[in-house]
């Protein structure tokens, strides 16, 4: 459900950004980092549209990324703290068999 509200409101906020953007049409001047320049006004506002969006989801893929990595060290870190806390013991079945024999021996007399 909570993906799909996250479409929703995508398509919504596109609807409107395009509607904002037919409206605007007329040529405005454009001052660059080097210059100015003349360019219609729905093409400016698409660019800050779509250079916003990449930014947005260059941020999203870095928290991702790092969430990611902070997972496996936990992952990590718990997988050694249940190693230590039940260690895995390597017996001689022989030896089991004789221990559980001794007991039962005990709990006869």
């Amino acid at each position: 459900m909570k993906g799909q509200t996250y479409i929703i409101f995508a398509v919504v906020f596109a609807v409107i950004i395009a509607i904002f953007a037919v409206i605007n049409v007329d040529a405005v001047e454009v001052n660059y980092l080097f210059g100015t320049g003349h360019a219609p006004l729905i093409l400016v506002i698409l660019f800050s549209v779509l250079m916003g969006a990449i930014i947005t989801a260059a941020v999203g893929v870095f928290r991702v990324i790092r969430l990611q990595k902070e997972l496996k060290i936990a992952r990590k870190e718990l997988n050694e703290l249940k190693a230590h806390e039940n260690p895995v013991v390597e017996a001689d079945p022989k030896e089991l068999a004789s221990t559980e024999i001794a007991e039962n021996d005990d709990t006869v007399k």
